[in-house]
């Protein structure tokens, strides 16, 4: 692979700021989550070799609009990278969902309606399989979400996606991807937006 992988997750929104788990949810930036996108437009140029980057994104607007505020061009939109499906367990936080579920994790326990760990899995491996493809010819940013970029990250590194609970992600941060000699390396992880 001649070229970095980057992963950008968007800026903050009111539920992320609260923490409600938002998957299906479409909702907007905050001001502070605009300024993030822009940061983080920074900080990307900065690290992208001086060619021409592929850009693909999620659907949601969140992810969209981070994606032009960071001064790219969305080549592709898919839903493949779109975040986890919580299920029932969307719009709400953890600690919520934990006065009825003990020690619930995205990681560890199922979300009733939601995406399994396995499902998951496998869009996650669909993306990468198509990514590797595009590597050969420029650098690729995916423009997504915190706990999907976060399997993407342990998929990339032949991990299972539950070990997504290892790497941390803030809204719009940055994480570059690579390899050494063909072998799948996590180069920065979590560069926060200057």
């Amino acid at each position: 692979m001649a070229h970095p992988l980057f992963l950008l997750r968007h800026g903050q929104t009111e539920w992320s700021a609260l923490g409600k788990h938002t998957g299906r949810s479409d909702l907007p930036l905050t001001e502070t989550g605009r300024d993030q996108a822009r940061s983080a437009g920074r900080t990307l140029a900065e690290r992208l070799p001086d060619e021409p980057a592929d850009v693909l994104s999620s659907p949601r607007q969140r992810a969209l609009k981070t994606a032009e505020l960071a001064g790219l061009t969305v080549s592709d939109v898919t839903e493949d990278l779109a975040e986890w499906d919580y299920g029932d367990y969307e719009g709400i936080t953890t600690e919520e969902i934990r006065r009825t579920v003990p020690g619930w994790t995205v990681w560890s326990h199922p979300m009733p309606n939601g995406e399994t760990a396995e499902q998951v899995t496998a869009r996650a491996d669909r993306v990468l399989a198509g990514v590797r493809e595009r590597l050969a010819e420029r650098p690729v940013v995916l423009v997504g979400h915190g706990h999907f970029s976060r399997v993407l990250v342990a998929r990339w590194l032949d991990l299972e996606a539950t070990d997504g609970v290892r790497f941390a992600l803030e809204p719009a941060g940055l994480t570059e991807l690579g390899d050494e000699r063909g072998v799948p390396q996590l180069r920065h992880l979590n560069i926060p937006p200057r």
